[in-house]
């Protein structure tokens, strides 16, 4: 697993984890550190469709927590209409990784993220490009959102800014932690014991380590020069970066379809057969039933990641 050096991570004085043993804490930036108050504000941010051209977007438009804050969908059209251009990832466990993205190896935090979607172009999804000032005259036409952002931002009197902004939902999908699934718990059946060892076998190289992902961009299938999404490529220019993606997580991986970096495998059997693996008769149905033992229902379902009821002590 690849974290951010040391060096530009702080510790998260009291902020409680609650990780399992053997997992460490994610890094977390010295100039963003965990508080209560600014996880809470990211929540309410992260379903706030204010952050949006028209209103009609928030983040968990995309990121559903049923779907493992996936979307469901092949991609999903932003404020215009304009259809994406890849399918939408889960945030199970997102604290830990760099790179964030299908294929932008620059997209190395959560906080310069956030800009992606809310002020992106190439698609335009929450459509602000160029309207970072009116998130400010929204957001500070309310009075519990001034109150919340003194509490979470102390140091800089509650500025309410893009920056701010993308700090605390930064800091709110820090708390997107997920190693509560059977595979965690060590409560595999035996067809899923099978598949896992088929999975270490076949897998694991590239979904590796209890994150399953190695982070890193790989070509699957024979380069395509006409496809619409040439992957690493179109950042780098490189030429054997086309086609090259990032390996996905696994977590919630039964939740999160339909699958691919285009949404256009619609099953797991479809995904798995994708990889060219060389599978004897029954390892398929074995490692799909190793794969869903990844699901985590009470990631899912955890109420203190839902939309939330109230802000400032009353109803929203």
């Amino acid at each position: 697993m690849s974290l951010l050096p040391l060096a530009l991570v702080g510790a998260a004085p009291g902020w409680e984890w609650h990780l399992p043993p053997g997992v460490a804490p994610p890094p977390v930036p010295a100039d963003n550190p965990m508080r209560a108050a600014k996880v809470e504000l990211g929540r309410r941010l992260f379903y706030d469709a204010d952050l949006s051209l028209d209103g009609t977007m928030a983040c968990a438009t995309c990121h559903e927590a049923r779907h493992g804050f996936g979307d469901g969908n092949t991609t999903h059209p932003g404020v215009t209409g304009e259809a994406g251009r890849r399918n939408v990832p889960g945030l199970a466990n997102v604290a830990w990784f760099s790179p964030l993205t299908h294929a932008d190896p620059g997209q190395t935090t959560l906080e310069r993220q956030v800009a992606v979607p809310v002020m992106g172009t190439h698609p335009v999804e929450m459509g602000m490009a160029g309207r970072a000032d009116q998130i400010a005259q929204r957001l500070g036409r309310d009075g519990c959102y001034r109150r919340m952002f003194a509490e979470a931002f102390p140091e800089n009197d509650g500025r309410i800014d893009l920056d701010t902004v993308a700090k605390a939902i930064a800091g709110f999908e820090r708390t997107l932690v997920s190693y509560g699934s059977a595979w965690d718990h060590g409560a595999l059946d035996a067809g899923a014991q099978r598949g896992e060892r088929t999975f270490r076998r076949a897998c694991a190289g590239c979904h590796a380590g209890v994150r399953f992902t190695d982070l890193r961009f790989h070509l699957l299938g024979p380069v395509d020069v006409s496809a619409p999404d040439q992957g690493l490529y179109e950042k780098t220019g490189r030429a054997d970066d086309r086609g090259r993606f990032r390996t996905p997580s696994l977590r919630n991986v039964a939740m999160t379809g339909p699958w691919w970096h285009d949404g256009s495998a619609k099953s797991l059997d479809e995904a798995i057969a994708r990889h060219g693996l060389a599978l004897r008769p029954g390892e398929t149905v074995d490692l799909i039933a190793f794969l869903k033992a990844l699901d985590d229902p009470a990631f899912a379902a955890n109420p203190a990641t839902r939309l939330p009821d109230t802000a400032c002590g009353k109803a929203l």
